[in-house]
């Protein structure tokens, strides 16, 4: 039997969470405000059969699907809240699941460092995918389990504040997110990103 690791329910895609996730994406680009549904399960294959279910059973578009050695995780999208919801439950029922099954995000990192040195922004620079962070800005850092909990941190945190996506990384054991700003912009953010996954059980 699966385990339901995360089941994320978006109601519209924020622009640069959407930027972001798009870049690296393979299949089916969804567009600004569309609804999205995000599952992460255990083990990693098992998700090729749920995808399966999700696009019979709706009219939906795939843009994720990854399979890990441990994880699965798809997500799929519409302009119709309904047929996002017609196949995320579908989903559950293939898993003789209920989406409170799923396991609840876990914080296990939520910091801001101010004023970021020239030097440390050069540093995140080189290895993030998203906008550039410059030196004297503010940054927001979250890390948490399940990975895939960091696209709704971000989502959400985009909604609440007017921040820059650094990066953000919803694949793996655990999620990560980066985002940068004005202090009182990143303060925002944090809270907006801790509310939407202590909203959902996050400890």
């Amino acid at each position: 039997m699966a385990e339901l690791r995360s089941f994320i329910f978006i109601d519209q895609l924020q622009p640069q969470t959407l930027a972001y996730l798009a870049s690296w994406m393979r299949g089916s680009l969804p567009r600004a405000k569309m609804a999205a549904q995000i599952i992460e399960i255990s083990p990693g294959l098992d998700i090729e059969a749920l995808t399966d279910v999700a696009l019979k059973s709706a009219v939906v578009r795939a843009g994720l699907l990854v399979v890990e050695r441990q994880f699965g995780t798809l997500e799929f999208h519409s302009q119709s809240t309904d047929e996002v919801h017609a196949a995320a439950d579908a989903v559950l029922n293939a898993l003789s699941a209920k989406k409170e099954d799923a396991i609840p995000p876990k914080i296990l990192a939520s910091k801001i460092v101010t004023r970021v040195d020239h030097q440390h922004a050069f540093l995140i620079n080189r290895n993030r995918l998203g906008s550039m962070i410059l030196g004297g800005e503010s940054l927001y850092l979250l890390e948490c389990q399940s990975a895939s909990y960091a696209t709704l941190a971000c989502n959400e945190a985009e909604k609440a504040s007017n921040v820059k996506v650094i990066d953000y990384r919803m694949i793996g054991p655990n999620g990560r997110l980066y985002l940068s700003g004005d202090e009182a912009e990143i303060r925002n953010a944090k809270s907006a990103a801790e509310q939407a996954l202590r909203s959902i059980g996050a400890e």
